[in-house]
């Protein structure tokens, strides 16, 4: 199986299977003499390992990350450092529970890829989904913390705005919320409603679908390349990546079509910081204009459908085409979206230092190439 691996100059392959002994990465491209501890990624995985709370999977996985290569002790600050070879991170698998999926083994899941993995591989490694699960997800978390030390001015900041049919209000949106509750809303309000409605989900052995925004700012003007490099287009790229996504919006997204010219025009005029840099009226775009970004925060949403691994009984066949009903047993997330907000930011930040690089190699000279030196 080849596609295991993301990126250009800064690349990551993820590597394990859910129920197996471990899951990691290994990060290429990162830049020497960058400080990097294992807490610094732990930060990041504790943000998104299951059996937190009771809105999520109830598998208990503490996460702890190991970093097997790439880094070394700084010969003038006695810190531990990368030294631009290959980073290899290393994740236990320390609480599978196989037999849940026995009893499914030869059946298809009615929305999952059980039956278009086996067709094209002709095995499937059944238990969680094997190299399909979620739980690859977390080797992308651990990546994306590594990104983040490329980008030490840019903050990226992920949060849940639907679950199911229910919409955050913006006019509540409080970016102080975002950690004060299970779901990453920025709405308190939403964040209450949601409690109740996504217990009556799990309860029901049911699922739903959720919509995630994510916000980078402080973004340079210049990352990304027209044609075949356009930031957006590796952004999408990026998030479709992630299990279980149907569907992403860059800016005003979808709703841009009903906008007329002059409401989707994000005006400009002189900038009275800075002489070289416009000011923008609006950001209907995103942050992203002809696939390069703007100085602008860039915003994204994408859409998270329910997870098939649901207990009532759906209509599927076996893998010898025997007709049957099935039900999935065994601890599964009620709303995927939920643990999806860190990794959506992970993609974000992995995608943003791939193109700093890019840009940085091939514009280290150009006035209009802001692009602030790499924290040491």
């Amino acid at each position: 199986m080849s596609h295991n691996s993301f990126g250009h100059l800064f690349k990551f392959t993820s590597w394990g299977e859910s129920h197996g002994p471990a899951i990691g990465c290994v990060v290429d491209g990162t830049p020497a003499r960058i400080p990097l501890l294992e807490t610094d990624i732990q930060h990041f995985l504790d943000r998104r390992k299951p059996g937190q709370n009771r809105f999520t999977t109830q598998r208990q996985e503490p996460d702890e990350v190991k970093i097997l290569s790439g880094v070394f002790e700084d010969p003038e600050t006695g810190e531990q450092v990368t030294t631009g070879t290959p980073i290899s991170l290393h994740i236990e698998n320390t609480d599978q529970r196989s037999k849940d999926y026995s009893d499914i083994k030869d059946s298809y899941r009615p929305g999952h890829a059980d039956f278009t993995y086996t067709e094209k591989y002709g095995i499937r490694d059944y238990r969680g989904g094997g190299r399909q699960s979620a739980r690859e997800t977390a080797t992308r978390v651990a990546a994306g913390a590594i990104a983040r030390k490329i980008l030490p001015d840019v903050a990226i900041v992920g949060s849940l705005v639907q679950m199911g049919p229910h919409t955050i209000n913006r006019n509540n949106w409080d970016d102080a919320e975002i950690d004060n509750n299970h779901f990453w809303c920025p709405d308190k309000e939403a964040a209450t409603l949601w409690e109740d409605y996504l217990d009556g989900v799990r309860k029901a052995g049911s699922s739903c679908g959720a919509i995630i925004e994510v916000t980078a700012k402080n973004v340079p003007v210049g990352l990304g390349a027209p044609i075949y490099g356009k930031l957006d287009a590796d952004l999408a790229s990026a998030m479709m990546s992630i299990n279980a996504v149907k569907g992403v919006e860059i800016g005003e997204g979808f709703a841009a079509a009903a906008l007329s010219g002059e409401m989707n025009a994000d005006e400009m005029s002189a900038s009275k910081s800075d002489q070289n840099s416009p000011e923008f009226s609006s950001n209907h775009a995103g942050g992203i204009l002809g696939g390069i970004s703007t100085g602008q925060d860039i915003t994204l949403r994408f859409a998270v459908k329910p997870t098939s691994s649901i207990l009532t009984p759906r209509k599927t066949i076996t893998s010898s085409g025997e007709e049957t009903e099935i039900i999935t047993k065994g601890r599964h997330d009620p709303c995927v979206g939920i643990r999806a907000v860190p990794v959506g930011e992970a993609m974000m930040a992995i995608v943003l230092a791939d193109h700093f690089l890019r840009n940085r190699g091939q514009n280290a000279r150009s006035r209009r190439c802001c692009l602030p030196s790499i924290a040491a």
